[in-house]
């Protein structure tokens, strides 16, 4: 690999720098708050949002100085084609690249100091900064909802089996919800419970399934994956993503998952596939991933190979088939 120039290196520092403003935007509302007012001058925009007007002011100066704003012909702000599209509730936005941006800057600082220590404080990491939790579901929604609709879904038998029995699909860690609010806005006749450990988690999840027209199908708790109850046997019990983050007690939790479904139920697992060898994480699909596995293990986790999956799910009695997606996988244990 060639030696980068300190051009190149300018360039990568600005396009993290300009994710950073827009980061500023999206979790103070100012991207939306502009697109109400059409056009604002600092004071009208930081009264809109109710913001401070010293610091909107020199956030106006530096989004528009990256391409997040425009300046009109009377001198107000305006949003660009690219700010418009940092809207959290635009269609296709593009808030999670920013928020991913903040996130990455947060665990590398954290990475840094725990490397000389080898501590690893687990998932609380997440929650050390006030601004990025509770955009934490939206983020993850707008990187995945997209492939699970397009892609996923369409691709694994289980999803169309369980909605022609009008079963009950289970999602563990399911966040502000977003996955089994795709899954039954495609699939019409099942049901869906969604289980959480984080209170704000669960009021995102019911807000939006009432927004969305499907509310009466889906329920959300809150509920440890550890500890959790179900009113009756499940069709289908999902963890996104979220496999890696109790590897250490998967035995204990596949049992107990295999004894909560239905004899034609199953468990489907969509995790990182892990590659077996090294070299391939230089593939620019891969590169994420290989910086993700290192913030995972200050969180006490690792990302997984699609065959340790299987081979755990075989443990547990269930059948499995693997489903690979690029980078992801699927794995599904069949009771």
């Amino acid at each position: 690999m060639a030696l980068r120039s300190m051009d190149e290196l300018r360039q990568q520092a600005q396009g993290a720098q300009s994710l950073n403003i827009a980061f500023i935007g999206v979790v103070n509302g100012l991207f939306s708050a502009l697109h109400q007012l059409q056009q604002a001058d600092t004071h009208r925009l930081a009264e809109q949002a109710g913001m401070d007007e010293g610091y909107v002011r020199r956030w106006c100066d530096a989004a528009y100085a990256f391409g997040w704003l425009e300046l009109n012909a009377q001198d107000r702000w305006q949003l660009s084609e690219d700010g418009d599209s940092m809207r959290p509730e635009v269609p296709g936005s593009r808030m999670a690249t920013a928020m991913g941006s903040v996130l990455s800057a947060h665990m590398a600082e954290r990475a840094a100091g725990l490397m000389r220590t080898g501590e690893r404080p687990g998932e609380q990491v997440l929650a050390e900064r006030e601004t990025i939790l509770p955009w934490f579901g939206l983020m993850l929604e707008n990187n995945f909802r997209k492939t699970f609709e397009e892609k996923i879904c369409p691709a694994v038998p289980i999803f169309a089996e369980v909605d022609a029995r009008g079963g009950l699909a289970v999602d563990l860690g399911c966040g502000n919800g977003w996955y089994l609010r795709a899954l039954a806005a495609r699939c019409g006749h099942l049901h869906g419970l969604g289980l959480d450990g984080f209170a704000e988690n669960i009021r995102q999840a019911t807000e939006k399934a009432q927004s969305e027209g499907v509310a009466d199908r889906l329920h959300f708790n809150e509920g440890d994956i550890h500890q959790f109850s179900l009113p009756g046997p499940a069709d289908l019990i999902a963890m996104n993503r979220a496999l890696h983050h109790v590897w250490e007690d998967r035995g204990e939790i596949f049992q107990r998952l295999h004894a909560s479904l239905k004899p034609e139920g199953a468990i489907v697992i969509w995790e990182p596939a892990w590659p077996d060898d090294h070299r391939v994480l230089r593939e620019p699909p891969l590169r994420g991933m290989a910086f993700q596995n290192l913030t995972e293990h200050v969180q006490g986790n690792h990302f997984l190979h699609p065959e340790e999956i299987a081979a755990a799910l075989s443990e547990a009695g269930l059948k499995p088939e693997i489903f690979p997606f690029g980078s992801d996988v699927v794995v599904v244990g069949r009771a």
